[in-house]
């Protein structure tokens, strides 16, 4: 069983999509998904809810009061989980995903805000002592890129600056917005724009494969 975690102390970084799409791939591809869901506002326990009909369902579990229970509740036929961290949880509140995790998922918007509200997080991750030996890699993604303007090519330039590698650029589009509210992501579509969106994301799954 693989474990990713998406997390960021930011609020309204992406991590919602960031988490689904990857239960959806996983799903698409055939293995028994779980998406627990750390974040109060349930977002992600929605989004599973609506998809619950596909043959491709996620098994959506609420993490948001009692960690270490959600995780005990997770099937034994589980292949993939998938933790979409609560917003402004910092590395200690984290800890039992850090504890569990094989990889973590950082977004990261292309704005000096949230660059400047990200380094703290990452400080915090690097307390636990499996980030700090390097055991449990960390990636960031870089969300809402709008890469021809200065502000986004800026933004990557400062971030590629940071000890962890960028595993992946998103494209900024309303189409994430819509498919949340579907229960569905673009790897469900097979049209010549999902398909160019879907690139952005190999870099990052190619990653989560090691």
């Amino acid at each position: 069983m693989k474990t990713v975690l998406v997390a960021s102390s930011k609020g309204g970084v992406g991590k919602t999509t960031v988490a689904t799409h990857l239960a959806a791939h996983a799903a698409l591809s055939g293995h028994n998904t779980v998406l627990i869901d750390a974040d109060p506002q349930g977002s992600s326990m929605r989004w599973a809810g609506r998809r619950s009909p596909m043959q491709s369902a996620v098994l959506a579990l609420d993490g948001s009061r009692r960690a270490r229970r959600a995780w005990q509740s997770i099937p034994a036929d589980t292949d993939q989980v998938v933790v979409d961290g609560a917003a402004g949880a910092m590395g200690r509140d984290l800890e039992t995903w850090l504890d569990e995790a094989d990889a973590v998922v950082v977004p990261v918007l292309p704005s000096t805000l949230d660059l400047d509200a990200t380094v703290p997080f990452l400080n915090t991750l690097v307390e636990h002592p499996r980030v700090r030996d390097g055991r449990l890699p960390v990636g960031l993604v870089a969300n809402r890129l709008r890469p021809w303007t200065n502000t986004s090519q800026r933004a990557l330039d400062a971030i590629t600056q940071w000890p962890y590698p960028t595993v992946a650029q998103l494209r900024d589009s309303q189409a994430y917005v819509v498919l949340v509210g579907l229960g569905k992501s673009l790897f469900d579509y097979q049209s010549r724009k999902a398909r160019e969106h879907q690139e952005d994301w190999r870099p990052l799954l190619r990653w989560l494969e090691r």
